[in-house]
This record gives structure tokens, C-alpha cells and sequence, in this order.
């Protein structure tokens, strides 16, 4: 079966999972914790008024950008894609593989791949893999339905205690490929993207990334620097 071809595009830094070791265990923090703490705390630490804002805007950006990691970000607010139609989360349940992306933090070893299982309570089990430095790594984390009016509109958290991170499904067959979104406003002055391209096998058909590309074109999100990610000797 033929596959989908490498991207000509220049890769950039591929970011990854960071690893503490803990009480004898290894821990994995998915930076998108750092994102949510961090808007969490700036939004009880700076308020300034509408007459400082424009003065206090350098600043701001100063204590903000740290957060972002290296991640490109976009002026202004995140931008509000058409998502999947009738979207089910039992049919989207199982296993994905992960083939291409725009650069995260949180991902930097080859193999990754996201199982879903969906519970009694129409939450969502989510476990994500990936092997980095010949090691095979996982989280757990969960999900659930944002928006009833809209399911496919996701949150997952990879902790209890910090705000859902928005996993929206663009477009899906259910049964080969599907795009996902994800976006986070910082103070509504810029936001921070990230996508996916998903794929039931490790190696999809030829022209699985371009129809990806389409769905991202009608939305206007740039994928210009999205990367393949590696589903080889896993």
C-alpha cells in the first residue's frame, strides 16, 4: 500500500515530553499544564486597566512569552474552525497514530500514538505513547464533551486539578484519518496552536496529508511548519 510521502517543508525543533524523576518513578508533565498554570496564575497576578493597558502591553508579553515555549503564536484570539458534523465519540474511540503535526512541546520521541475509551459516564480514558530514547512512555489522562451542542469539540486534562485543554476534531471518517485542533488564548493578546494528523495505521495512503492540508486551508490554520512524526520501527 502506498504511503503518504515526506512533507518539503523545514522542520523546526521537535519538542517533546518532560521527564522528572520522582520519588523513584518516572513522571511525564505535559507542557500544556505549564500553558493552563500559567494563564491561571497571570490572570490573578495582571489586570491592568484599560488606560495602562497599552503601557503595560510590553511587559505582559515579556512575562507571557516564556510560556509559549518556542511554539509560533498568532496575534489575537484563537479562531473558531468548523468542526466535525454529528460527531460520535464511540465511533472515534480506539486507537490513533499519530502522522503528522504542528511542533509541541510535549512530543519528541517516535512511535506516538492516542488510545481512547469511552466510560460509563460518556467521559473519555485517554493514554498517548511514544518511544524516546528507546523507552516507552505513556500519560494518562482524560477528556470530555465541552459543548453538548457541539461533541466534537473535546477538553483533555492530564491532571485533576488544572483546566481542560481544547481537542477539536475538524474532520474524521472514524475508520482511517482524522484532523484535530487544539488552541489556547493567552489574555486574549495572542494564541498558541496545535495540530494533528491522525491515522488508524501507522502508515495511511498517499494524499492522506493533503486532504489534511484542505481541511486546514478552509479553516485558515496555517500548517505550514508541521512535521511528520515517525511510525518506523515501533
Amino acid at each position: 500500500m502506498p504511503v503518504a510521502g515526506p512533507r518539503q517543508r523545514a522542520p523546526l525543533i521537535k519538542w517533546g515530553w518532560d521527564v522528572a524523576k520522582v520519588s523513584g518513578e518516572h513522571r511525564v508533565y505535559d507542557i500544556h499544564k505549564d500553558y493552563s498554570e500559567g494563564r491561571h496564575s497571570l490572570h490573578q497576578q495582571i489586570t491592568p486597566a484599560p488606560s495602562t493597558m497599552t503601557g503595560s502591553m510590553a511587559l505582559v508579553l515579556l512575562v507571557l512569552l516564556p510560556l509559549v515555549r518556542g511554539q509560533v503564536p498568532h496575534w489575537g484570539p484563537c479562531p473558531e474552525p468548523i468542526t466535525q458534523a454529528d460527531f460520535s465519540i464511540k465511533q472515534f474511540a480506539g486507537r490513533w497514530y499519530e502522522i503528522a503535526k504542528l511542533p509541541a512541546q510535549f512530543e519528541k520521541g517516535r512511535c506516538i500514538e492516542t488510545n481512547f475509551t469511552v466510560k460509563a459516564d460518556n467521559s473519555v480514558r485517554v493514554v498517548s505513547s511514544e518511544i524516546l530514547r528507546g523507552e516507552l512512555r505513556k500519560i494518562e489522562g482524560f477528556g470530555i464533551t465541552e459543548d453538548p451542542k457541539n461533541p466534537a469539540k473535546l477538553g483533555i486534562t492530564f491532571s485533576y486539578v488544572l483546566p481542560y485543554t481544547p481537542y477539536w476534531i475538524l474532520s474524521t471518517d472514524y475508520v482511517n484519518t482524522a484532523v484535530v485542533y487544539s488552541c489556547t488564548d493567552i489574555l486574549r493578546l495572542f494564541h498558541v496552536e496545535f495540530a494533528w494528523v491522525l491515522s488508524r495505521v501507522r502508515a495511511p495512503p498517499a494524499g492522506t496529508l493533503e486532504k489534511a492540508d484542505e481541511v486546514f486551508a478552509k479553516n485558515s490554520i496555517d500548517v505550514t511548519q508541521m512535521i511528520n512524526t515517525r511510525q518506523q520501527g515501533c
